[in-house]
């Protein structure tokens, strides 16, 4: 029981957050900044499952609505969902005089993935060297220009492909999704706090799924309740209800942004959109 208080001192204790910033910053890389890409925006979660794909298209639907060039870079090796909701199945061709590749598009978005450099059936086993090598590749290894935005959609978690992106390039901030669930909060706030961890500014917080709308009756009903608090110190940038039509074109290939041009939710995007590109873009580039 005494060495179990220790460690629990220890966990919580001010010493050991300054020996984790010193490890994370101990021996890095000179972070460098995307060729052709003028800003990286991360979209995280902390918690799998709570519609971080589908907000991260959705958003850079919102960006290119507002004249940006964007791209999406689908950073999660292991569980690529870009090329089903981009609609995206084609290996890239090679850049002539770059070498690098050349990113699908679809809606007017550059796209690059792992799910376009294997069978979508095949698992890939493999090691983190072997995962941030691979990632290196798909971020230095694409023929990004020119873009204004470029998107990366982080996997769930806090793990090595964060860190590895976080602590090696220029990144202008992050967005953290999440349910108003509290087992995806406790895991949201984590991802907050790693993005603290190596001084990426978190500019919000999307609550997805905050309210389910009857397509019958249009009775609102909010599934994890009406009154709840999300991450501490951290603006919340809109609420996105849990709606149908956004999982079945998700799906499909076609993003609800795209199909529902007119609809509150892609209103709620745009706004989303609107206030993360103010918090990021200098006055006369808006």
């Amino acid at each position: 029981m005494k060495m179990l208080q220790q460690f629990r001192r220890l966990l919580s204790s001010d010493a050991l957050t300054k020996r984790q910033k010193e490890l994370m910053a101990k021996g890095l890389p000179q972070k460098k900044t995307i060729e052709g890409v003028k800003n990286v925006i991360l979209v995280a979660s902390g918690k799998g499952g709570v519609g971080k794909s589908t907000t991260a298209v959705n958003l850079a639907l919102a960006f290119q609505k507002k004249s940006m060039r964007v791209g999406i870079l689908d950073a999660d090796v292991y569980g690529p969902s870009i090329p089903i909701m981009m609609n995206l199945h084609e290996s890239p061709f090679v850049h002539d005089k770059t070498n690098k590749m050349i990113p699908l598009e679809n809606y007017g978005i550059k796209c690059m993935s792992m799910g376009f450099l294997v069978k979508p059936e095949n698992a890939l086993v493999w090691r983190g060297p072997m995962v941030m090598a691979a990632v290196n590749k798909l971020v230095h290894g694409t023929h990004w220009d020119p873009l204004d935005i470029l998107v990366i959609d982080l996997p769930p978690g806090t793990g090595d492909i964060h860190l590895s992106i976080a602590q090696t390039i220029n990144i202008s901030g992050s967005v953290i999704v999440t349910t108003p669930q509290k087992v995806a909060l406790a895991d949201a706030q984590k991802a907050a706090k790693m993005f603290e961890a190596v001084n990426i500014p978190v500019l919000g917080v999307v609550e997805n799924m905050s309210s389910f709308v009857c397509p019958s009756c249009k009775e609102v009903t909010h599934v994890f309740g009406e009154t709840h608090q999300l991450l501490d110190n951290v603006e919340k940038l809109g609420s996105i209800p849990l709606e149908v039509d956004i999982m079945r074109n998700s799906d499909k290939g076609t993003p609800f942004f795209v199909t529902h041009p007119e609809s509150k939710v892609t209103e709620v995007y745009l706004n989303i959109g609107q206030k993360l590109m103010s918090k990021f873009l200098s006055p006369t580039d808006l």
